[in-house]
């Protein structure tokens, strides 16, 4: 999945099933810096395997910590009893806050020199607020590019020395629970007893409260004065409680079960449930504010879409769910009425700027969306049919990715680098696809004037599906581009026009905008209009995604010469359909005879061999039969014949 550039995903058409989560993302780097600052062997199991994990583990084994894996999930980590073996270390955390922030306040209680940096996006969150609270312990720590944010230099500082004296020290709490969070695990370090004040309101309280759990359960337990005040005894230590299980991650499953609340469901998340420590099961709870079935159990949780099918938008307060909150934005698209996320200032200094980058992208899709500094409001079109296909740009934020998987039920769309989502969930799409039910596609593929045309216009008529006319795309591009005056040779201009063809067949005509163009584009010149375009890489690529962007429920049926094999890989029924050479020039002489032109049998036949020969030698997607792709010879069958085979092989009744 990392080395894909982009990922097209069909439109569904519900969801059922069930899925096993992977490990929290928040409680596994949690856990693995306290089992390393622990005395005694930890045996962590079900650890998410993720990009933020990688970079937690490779910074303590850089950091001399002996980390042994010992099967799928799961590692031994031999504990410091909280004095880190290395005293000068290069780290570089990546994106990972979850890491950066904890081993920024770790190290720099640890008494050594180290040098922490990440990708570029990680420079651009503020890490201040920490580090004011640190320096204030006595750390010294220095910015090497901008004041208040990352890359960091550590070094020894004057809190080595144990004087067994209390301390009180600021934090404040309204930008990143993280800070807090980080401050915390770091204090058992010191031997002496420090109370942590936060200083205006404290966010994402969940975490804090996953963080104060993690810590009990490795022998500390922090005094707590309401959300205010927080003390860490002088004496406290981390030992280790030997097995370590890593709860399933209660972010992950918000895309999960916001599946099962806009597509029927019900959709079951296993690995966290009702007695889970994650504040982010409080998702479901948003969800049934919205309609939606939600039911629970203690290690799983389900979601199904409100009986009478409609979900009402709401007002959320998302101070206590910051990451799930992301994924209220596409149910919001599905909902009856405003949806109004309030409480996420936050978001602004995650990953990317969330609240901009979800509305941006949302908007691209035909959505309506309105934000200020930490609210977003959802406004949602009268009938999911307004949003229509996109690339959507994830920002590296594999947030964003997931939640966008969810427009699939209102169309396809392209997901740009969706490997982005190995930071916390690497394959996720994989199960995605596994619940969701994609709307079904008949292929059509087969030679010149075989009649898939027909058979398939036909088809589509029967079932009262969708079709496309993948052969008349190229024609209809160099036709849009005449009309919009654009250079066929202007690569970048036409590939544009393409990715937006405003093109739709009903009726048996073919219509461009509302002009219906048959006869303009059928011309011998958009003949070569459409050879002249159909040669450019760019132009290709736009209308592979314009192709898949036809696939809207109820189903579709499409034509040409490569619709199984590259635009529907995954179409659910493929039918090569041929007859011979002779057969098909034939049929072809006599509706034009029958249209009033001239025409020699014997040109037409030489014709069709040439042409078929090019199409088998083709280079890309060369014509055949594929082995999925069932062959249907029409030399002595009717249309009507025709039409029923396919049917039958399909499955589906006529409407």
């Amino acid at each position: 999945m990392s080395k894909l550039s982009f990922l097209d995903l069909p439109g569904i058409v519900s969801a059922q099933g069930s899925v096993r989560l992977p490990g929290s993302k928040s409680l596994s780097n949690r856990i693995l810096l306290l089992a390393a600052l622990a005395e005694g062997e930890t045996e962590v199991r079900d650890l998410l395997k993720s990009d933020d994990t990688d970079r937690m583990l490779e910074a303590l084994t850089t950091l001399g910590v002996k980390v042994t894996p010992v099967g799928e999930g799961v590692i031994k980590v031999a504990g410091c009893g909280g004095k880190v073996p290395v005293k000068s270390a290069d780290l570089f955390l990546g994106n990972a806050g979850t890491a950066f922030r904890p081993l920024t306040a770790a190290l720099a209680l640890a008494g050594g020199a180290y040098h922490l940096s990440g990708v570029p996006r990680m420079h651009e969150r503020p890490i201040g607020d920490l580090v004011d609270a640190l320096r204030h312990l006595g750390a010294d720590i220095a910015y090497l590019a901008n004041d208040g944010y990352p890359p960091l230099q550590i070094r020894p500082g004057t809190l080595a020395i144990a004087d067994n004296g209390a301390q009180t020290v600021p934090v404040k709490g309204n930008v990143s629970s993280q800070f807090l969070t980080g401050l915390l695990m770091a204090l058992p370090l010191l031997n002496r007893t420090v109370t942590v004040e936060v200083v205006g309101d404290l966010i994402s309280k969940p975490y804090i409260e996953i963080t104060l759990a993690t810590m009990r359960r490795f022998g500390v337990d922090v005094q707590r004065d309401g959300w205010q005040k927080f003390t860490v005894q002088a004496g406290a230590r981390y030992k280790s409680p030997g097995v370590v299980y890593v709860e399933g991650d209660a972010s992950s499953a918000s895309y999960f079960l916001a599946l099962g609340a806009i597509a029927g469901g019900p959709v079951r998340v296993e690995g966290v449930g009702a007695d889970s420590v994650q504040g982010d099961i409080r998702f479901a709870d948003a969800l049934a504010a919205m309609g939606a079935r939600i039911t629970m159990g203690p290690n799983w949780i389900e979601a199904a879409a409100p009986a009478d099918g409609v979900l009402k938008g709401i007002e959320q307060d998302c101070l206590a769910i910051p990451d799930a909150a992301m994924t209220l934005v596409p149910v919001a698209a599905f909902a009856q009425g405003p949806t109004r996320l309030t409480g996420i200032a936050s978001w602004r200094v995650k990953e990317t700027d969330r609240i901009e980058a979800m509305a941006n992208e949302l908007r691209k899709l035909g959505g309506t969306v309105e934000t200020t500094a930490d609210t977003l409001t959802v406004i949602p079109p009268a009938s999911p049919n307004a949003f229509h296909c996109a690339e959507i740009e994830t920002y590296d934020d594999h947030r964003i990715a997931m939640c966008f998987s969810l427009m699939t039920l209102a169309t396809p769309l392209r997901i740009l680098d969706p490997g982005c989502t190995a930071k916390t969930f690497p394959d996720y799409f994989y199960r995605f696809a596994e619940v969701a039910k994609p709307v079904p596609v008949i292929a059509i593929d087969g030679p010149s004037a075989s009649g898939k045309g027909t058979v398939s216009q036909r088809v589509a008529d029967a079932l009262g599906w969708h079709y496309l006319d993948s052969g008349a795309l190229y024609r209809l591009t160099a036709l849009a581009a005449r009309k919009a005056g654009v250079d066929w040779h202007d690569e970048p201009a036409v590939a544009k026009i393409a990715a937006q063809l405003p093109v739709r067949f009903a009726g048996g005509q073919t219509f461009l905008n509302d002009e219906a163009v048959d006869d303009q584009f059928r011309t011998e010149e958009m003949g070569i209009g459409a050879s002249t375009v159909g040669a450019l890489p760019a132009v290709r690529e736009a209308l592979l995604l314009r192709q898949r962007a036809f696939r809207q429920a109820p189903g579709l049926v499409a034509d040409g010469r490569d619709m199984g094999s590259v635009v529907f890989p995954d179409a659910t029924t493929k039918v090569f359909l041929t007859a011979s050479a002779a057969v098909r020039a034939e049929r072809r002489y006599k509706q034009l005879i029958d249209k009033g032109f001239s025409a020699k049998l014997t040109d037409i036949l030489q014709d069709l061999e040439d042409r078929d020969a090019r199409d088998a030698a083709r280079p890309v997607a060369p014509l055949r039969q594929e082995a999925d792709a069932r062959l249907l010879e029409t030399s002595d069958l009717t249309i009507v014949q025709a039409v029923n085979q396919v049917l039958d092989w399909s499955g589906n009744k006529a409407s």
